[in-house]
């Protein structure tokens, strides 16, 4: 993290230095926080039934953002992308992409994050059922997945039409993936599934960060 940060921040003035190193100090605040927070006890949970791979799939679910990953990740792709672009005040070499000024994304960034979470938490509460359910129905989950997947279609078409994160570099994203801390045992956990030849299972991580590439550099390194 040291490393990458160390190579976003050579462009910033003394006072952004400043800033910076308060957020990144809050930010290793609520790691510590986090990873002092008692984990509840591991649970077996068995399969309703003799799992037949020739006949059976296993479709496994799992949130990225909290729950493989000690902090939340969808804002690291607008904080690349702010702390990179080029001051209000700097005029751009002519070979390099046209970018917004860091303080034009961080406004724009502010709007479609506040967005997306009114629509977010809308979504959630229109697909929760107002019942008690007493069993479980494979094809209402999909019908509930099929409505965040429309949500994150039209989130992504907003993010690509405003340009926030226009010029990013692919490598800076894979690296801080890379350095993206996963609760213990997650990686592993899911590295067992997808080597266990016995077990046919199929893995589906949910997240609504933008970028899979880090989500895929994260478990990776882990």
């Amino acid at each position: 993290t040291e490393d990458l940060l160390d190579k976003l921040s050579v462009s910033l003035t003394g006072e952004e230095l400043d800033i910076i190193e308060k957020l990144y100090h809050a930010m290793k605040l609520e790691i510590e926080f986090f990873s002092a927070q008692p984990l509840d006890q591991a649970s077996v949970v068995p399969l309703t039934k003799d799992h037949n791979p020739a006949k059976d799939c296993l479709m496994i679910f799992s949130n990225f953002d909290l729950t493989c990953s000690v902090v939340d990740s969808s804002a690291i792709l607008a904080e690349i992308a702010i702390v990179t672009a080029p001051k209000s005040d700097q005029n751009q070499p002519e070979p390099q992409i046209s970018r917004m000024s860091s303080t034009e994304l961080r406004n724009t960034w502010g709007l479609l994050s506040r967005q997306y979470t009114e629509e977010y938490e809308q979504c959630i509460k229109s697909i929760m059922p107002s019942e008690k359910v007493e069993e479980f129905n494979y094809e209402t989950l999909c019908k509930a997945l099929e409505q965040l997947s429309d949500l994150e279609k039209w989130a992504n078409s907003r993010v690509i039409e405003s340009s926030v994160l226009k010029g990013l570099n692919v490598e800076d994203i894979k690296r801080a993936g890379e350095r993206l801390i996963l609760h213990d045992g997650c990686s592993s956990f899911f590295q067992k599934v997808v080597k266990n030849e016995s077990l046919n299972a199929n893995v589906h991580i949910l997240s609504y960060c933008w970028c899979v590439d880090l989500i895929r550099s994260a478990f990776s390194s882990g």
